[in-house]
This record gives structure tokens, sequence and C-alpha cells, in this order.
């Protein structure tokens, strides 16, 4: 099955255009419903800094879409009057288009992703989504600050930001790495993150979880004013 996924990163600056997109996270879900070919949709909030604080960021939302090939994804962002909305109210907007090649988990019960190529040397995206149990919220987050600052830290994660459907309890994290092996020896590494698996692991904090790679075919827009692509060698 060929699918297509993509990531719509919207920058809003303006306080009129920053309500609008809040109230879209309600009134968006009936037009996003109506788009032809959609199989699968999310619209997020993100947190505060680079998306991993539970604070919310409300000058930046985003769409995460799943499509039956790249063709139609390009061609109904570009025409769909919905996503023509949200660029003509953001200051700025950047889309990345991926093709899964790894998946395990489940996002609300369903698999949103079908993985149709093998894995390739090169860059590569990396999505992980969390539902978390209340109980352990407290805990979860106070992790994050120092798992947050080792990301920054590190020179080989190309580009990060933490998203979700709602604050707090659903975390999603979109990265972008050189190569999966820069990837895996980021999360093998002794120090927060290592520690923060370790503790999921031994205390069942998700309800549900899953992880996704995938490959990068390309993107369109910017986000901070360049293209998070620039000098990478794709597909």
């Amino acid at each position: 099955m060929k699918q297509t996924t993509t990531l719509s990163l919207f920058r809003f600056e303006r306080w009129q255009d920053r309500a609008w997109a809040l109230a879209m996270m309600g009134v968006a879900r009936r037009s996003m419903a109506q788009v032809p070919d959609l199989n699968f949709w999310k619209l997020c909030g993100s947190g505060s800094g680079e998306g991993f604080k539970p604070i919310p960021n409300t000058a930046v939302y985003a769409i995460l879409c799943s499509w039956p090939n790249n063709e139609i994804a390009q061609d109904r962002l570009e025409n769909t009057s919905i996503f023509q909305s949200y660029r003509d109210r953001a200051s700025e907007n950047w889309t990345i288009f991926l093709k899964p090649t790894s998946v395990r988990g489940h996002w609300n019960g369903s698999k949103p992703f079908y993985p149709a190529l093998e894995e390739k040397s090169g860059p590569l995206a990396a999505l992980t989504r969390a539902t978390l149990k209340p109980s352990i919220l407290p805990k979860f987050w106070g992790r994050v600050p120092n798992i947050s600052a080792m990301i920054a830290a590190d020179p080989n994660v190309i580009f990060k930001i933490g998203i979700g459907e709602i604050p707090m309890l659903h975390q999603v994290t979109f990265s972008i790495w050189p190569s999966a092996q820069k990837m895996a020896s980021f999360a093998r590494t002794n120090g927060p993150h290592a520690e923060a698996v370790r503790a999921v692991r031994d205390g069942a904090w998700f309800k549900e979880e899953l992880y996704a790679r995938f490959a990068i075919l390309g993107d369109s827009g910017t986000w901070g004013g360049t293209s998070p692509l620039q000098g990478l060698k794709l597909l």
C-alpha cells in the first residue's frame, strides 16, 4: 500500500490569528473530515519552547495527515480550502512529505501509517505518540526539561518539535536525524532520555503508544526563515 504522511506546521503572530487557530482545533474538524482522499488526520497544538513543555505555545499549530500517495497529498494541501485558510492566516508555514518505513503501536486504537519501503541509510524522521496515564503526569513532565536540554545539545538533531492533541495527556514528538545510527546513539546514551525510557517501561506510564519512522520525500515552505531540510541528501 502506497502512502504519504505529511506534517504541516503553522506559525501565527497576531493575536487575532492565534485566537482563530485555537478555535479551529474544534471548528476545523468538520472541514477536515470532508477533505477527499484523507485517510487519517490530527489537529495538534504545540508546547512552549521547542514544543517539549506542558505550557501551550499559542503561536504554533500542526496538522498531521496520511494520504494515498505523494501526488494526491501535494494537490490536496495546495488546493483544499481548509489548508488554504491556515496558510492565509499564518505568518509562516512548512510541510514535510514522508513515507512510512516502520511502525509499531496504535493511535486511538488504529494504525494510521502503513510501511511500504524498507529502511535505507540516510536522513530519516521519527515520530512518537503517547497517551499518558493521569496518575503519572507529574513524574513524566518533571523529566521533560532535562530531556529537552539533552536533545537541544545534540548536534545530530536536524529538527525537533513537540505537539499534541490534548495538552498534558497526549504527547507527540517529531524529529529529523541524519541517519538511523545517529538517532540510535542518542536514544541509547545514558542520561535523562534513557532514564525516562526505563521509567516508562518499568512503571507502565502510557495507556497507548506509537513509534514510527519515515523516509523523507521533500518539503514546502519555510520554518524559521529556511527549510529545515536544507543540505540533506534525500531519496
